[in-house]
């Protein structure tokens, strides 16, 4: 046991530190974790056997789970739902688009049978949110017309169709599903993994604006409980889980939820776990001495794919939306092929459907080639195609953007021959570059305003630049742009029709202290107290 425990504890510690070391010369992480699997594997230098594909399918679906839920807990709507229904595209008809063009490549020109082939189309393509996730933010990949946010739905949510196309394709090699049969198949994956998504998502976020967990930390397995349960309900109907976990995701990651900064974070860590632990267990599971022998077709297939089957795909399906051509070129050249591509041909080697070819090792090498070469160059992709965007920030289309801001609070007490006691607060000047955000009076939290005026007993909360925590108390940051409803609105009437408390404007270089006839303008950057009633942008 011990010594089992030890080598885990030497792994994680290798995969932090090549991390590190990746991220220094610009290698994609998960390609490390893959390359070191396959070091510890039976064909590397440590050898622990190692081909127990049933055990590695299972434990990989556990991890894709919280992957697909961190897709779309870790996505801002506010920033994807611009692009939405192009993503959607991309990640539905894109995937039913990538399978075809593959599958009629490796039937025609490598000879394949047509299942088999198909299998292996649907097998690749999807794109991996792990991989864009991890580039986009480690790069700070700044990018122009909201393309972040398109590759971010796009590759967050379609593993789930390419799951489904994968599943049916099996069946129908078994032999064992009727026309009728598939089309259910079809149906209940869409239609109870979204409707499942839907209602878990729904009943969780009531749930979390009820209920008051006792203690610090419940709020985060609560949500671990709910992304196991979004998976496993629609599952058990033979409903697409995948999609239904996604869905609760995006839908959670975009509520008024109390520590969202912190679950996000949470979830930031048990993510970069299953990515470490999936992607070291499929290389593992490889065999780098078999390789070779399926190179020549994998090389091919990857080559096809990258540079003729993605963008046909691309240009097909985002023409119609006149993306510009540059936008279109970037997106054919960050479709990753990851984790999930090789999960699933793992699910594949491990059916009782007959093949022909080495599924997994071919899967294997197209995803190693795309890790190693698209996503290594995709920044530079990015530069040369103009796309780079110096006025935009790729952090903001993630949810824990700026949610918590570093501001420090001063809780002051008022005794009864206090000089303020019986004033305005309009009236009274407060310390340097602290503002009374609440007041408490009597057991009631009162927001102040102008006209308030302070008695003797009250305790006042004021902030200031710092770190710190006042319990029931959130602020966050709101950026105004373009499509905003606060848009040249003054403070006064933000306050009475919207109910929230506006500490402060960052305008540029400036910090303005809001007053009642202060007008917003676009790109300020307010610091908000939030209202429990606050609807969001």
């Amino acid at each position: 046991m011990s010594v089992y425990l030890l080598l885990a504890a030497v792994v994680m510690l290798c995969c932090v530190l090549f991390q590190k070391i990746s991220f220094k010369f610009g290698i994609p992480t998960l390609l490390v974790f893959i390359l070191l699997g396959m070091v510890f594997g039976s064909d590397g230098l440590v050898k622990i056997p190692f081909d127990d594909y049933g055990f590695a399918e299972q434990i990989c679906s556990i991890a894709l789970i919280f992957i697909m839920f961190y897709g779309g807990f870790g996505t801002k709507w506010s920033e994807a739902r611009p692009v939405a229904v192009k993503a959607v595209c991309l990640s539905s008809l894109g995937v039913v688009f990538t399978t075809a063009f593959v599958g009629l490549f490796c039937y025609f020109v490598l000879k394949i049978d047509l299942l088999e082939s198909l299998l292996l189309g649907a097998v690749i393509s999807s794109t991996d949110a792990t991989s864009v996730f991890s580039i986009l933010r480690s790069r700070r990949l700044n990018l122009k017309y909201n393309t972040a946010s398109l590759l971010e739905v796009e590759s967050g949510s379609n593993d789930p169709f390419s799951y489904m196309l994968t599943a049916i394709l099996l069946s129908v090699m078994q032999g064992s599903a009727s026309a009728g049969q598939i089309a259910y198949m079809i149906f209940a994956q869409i239609v109870y993994g979204l409707a499942f998504g839907v209602v878990i998502a729904l009943a969780a976020s009531l749930f979390l604006k009820k209920f008051k967990f006792s203690a610090a930390g419940f709020d985060a397995i609560f949500i671990v409980a709910i992304a196991l349960v979004a998976y496993a309900a629609p599952s058990a109907l033979s409903g697409n889980g995948y999609l239904s976990a996604y869905i609760v995701g995006i839908v959670l990651g975009n509520q008024n939820i109390k520590n969202k900064r912190s679950l996000v974070h949470f979830f930031d860590g048990v993510t970069g776990m299953m990515q470490m632990l999936l992607f070291f267990l499929l290389g593992l599971l490889s065999f780098p001495s078999q390789l070779p022998q399926i190179l020549p077709v994998a090389l091919l297939i990857a080559l096809f794919l990258t540079f003729i089957a993605r963008p046909m795909t691309v240009f097909l399906l985002l023409t119609p939306f006149k993306s510009p051509i540059r936008q279109q070129l970037l997106v054919s050249w960050a479709g990753l092929r990851g984790a999930a591509s090789i999960v699933f041909a793992v699910m594949a080697t491990i059916s009782p459907a007959s093949t022909n070819n080495d599924i997994f090792h071919i899967v294997f090498c197209i995803v190693l080639f795309s890790i190693l070469v698209q996503g290594s160059l995709i920044p530079l992709v990015a530069q040369k195609l103009n796309m780079t965007d110096k006025n935009a920030d790729v952090m903001q289309t993630f949810t824990d953007y700026s949610d918590e801001v570093p501001v420090q609070f001063i809780e002051l007490s008022m005794p009864a021959r206090h000089p303020w006691a019986g004033k305005a607060l309009k009236d009274i000047i407060l310390p340097p570059d602290t503002i009374l955000v609440l007041l408490l009076r009597d057991g009631q939290k009162i927001v102040p305003r102008g006209k308030t005026v302070l008695q003797a007993g009250d305790t006042l909360i004021l902030s200031a630049r710092a770190v710190g925590a006042i319990e029931g108390l959130t602020l966050t940051e709101r950026v105004i742009d373009k499509n905003s409803k606060y848009l040249g609105l003054e403070i006064s009437q933000i306050h009475k029709t919207f109910e929230m408390l506006i500490i402060l404007i960052k305008r540029g270089n400036r910090v303005i202290i809001p007053r009642g006839k202060t007008v917003l303008k676009e790109n300020d950057i307010l610091v908000i107290q939030r209202s429990e009633h606050e609807t969001k942008d």
